[in-house]
């Protein structure tokens, strides 16, 4: 993958270095909070992978990994919306303290829904963590304990595990992915 300067569809908004700075804050906080308390942290599958990854490996906390997929779907029926969200498994989180963790919180609907479901459950205790916080983009009421970047742009994000048609997750900094005729391409 060309880096950013050299790919005229890519303008890096967060470089390596700040992201990695980033992390760095968010794992010392998480550690702070947590102290010498387990937490479960559950990653967010596909796009959160990289940041949990990074992030797990600089806490001082005892950490258990842990993976889930989300998905949200958006139908009508008559003259209803409705919106359906659909996990793959989720561990046993009973009496656990879980931190949630996802690369981007854009509505806050999908994430809402799971700290509600992990609640729901009976952990705890339940935190998330973004690198890309989207206040501006909230479709409810909904507040990310651990948040990297707050970003208000609204091209859409590639790279440091997001994707555009499954590439430049592997990216090990965040772009704006412009289109041939250099319009914005929506969120994804």
């Amino acid at each position: 993958m060309k880096a950013a300067a050299e790919n005229k569809n890519l303008e890096t908004v967060f470089t390596e270095k700040e992201i990695a700075g980033r992390v760095e804050a968010i794992a010392s906080q998480v550690s702070k909070d947590f102290g010498s308390e387990p937490v479960h942290a559950i990653g967010i599958l596909e796009s959160g992978f990289i940041f949990l990854s990074d992030l797990v490996r600089k806490l001082t906390c005892p950490v258990v990994c842990h993976f889930t997929k989300m998905e949200s779907r958006d139908t009508t029926t008559g003259s209803q919306p409705l919106r359906s969200i659909v996990y793959g498994p989720i561990t046993n989180v009973e009496g656990k303290n879980v931190l949630l963790v996802d690369v981007l919180v854009d509505s806050g609907i999908t994430l809402d829904h799971l700290v509600q479901n992990v609640l729901l459950r009976k952990a705890k205790s339940v935190r998330t963590a973004a690198l890309i916080d989207r206040e501006n983009r909230r479709k409810l009421s909904f507040r990310v304990n651990y948040a990297g970047f707050t970003w208000e742009g609204e091209s859409q994000l590639v790279g440091y595990g997001m994707a555009k048609d499954g590439f430049y997750r592997n990216l090990p900094y965040v772009a704006t992915i412009q289109s041939t005729n250099g319009s914005a391409q929506g969120e994804a």
